[in-house]
């Protein structure tokens, strides 16, 4: 998947449908969950609940575009990247694809947030590097801020 240093297969289960027969709009956003789970994890030992510095990440919003309806047992691959860096946020760019057909594809952005405090607070600058050097980037020239 051009562009996405992270891929992650996924085979649709019979949970995964709706009553109209295909993929639902609720497990589609279960998709990118997982899909984030595991970019974190191969980002380093980080977690939505632990990014360091006692951060973890909330989610203010979700965007999701379907190109075409997906089905009970097909294979797809679930692409994440870092679409958009800024100094207390980021946002992870999806897409999905049935072999190379596009599917579905979407943003979330993710603000570092302390649990405890009940607030926002800054990117840990450990989190920050390790994803800048996951993706290629230049932590000095990010793309975009959010």
């Amino acid at each position: 998947m051009e562009n996405f240093s992270f891929v992650m297969p996924y085979k649709v289960r019979v949970v995964d449908i709706n009553y109209g027969g295909h993929v639902s709009n609720a497990a589609v956003l279960n998709y990118f969950q997982d899909a984030r789970i595991a970019y974190l994890a191969a980002l380093g030992p980080y977690s939505e609940l632990d990014i360091g510095n006692g951060c973890g990440l909330i989610m203010p919003e979700s965007h999701v575009h379907y190109h075409a309806e997906m089905f009970h047992g097909e294979d797809l691959n679930i692409g994440v990247r870092t679409h958009l860096l800024g100094r207390s946020s980021f946002e992870l760019a999806y897409r999905i694809e049935r072999g190379s057909e596009l599917v579905a594809e979407g943003t979330t952005p993710l603000v570092a947030f302390d649990y405890q405090a009940r607030k926002p607070r800054r990117l840990p600058a450990a989190f920050k590097e390790s994803l800048a050097r996951f993706e290629r980037l230049d932590p000095r020239n990010p793309p975009e801020k959010c």
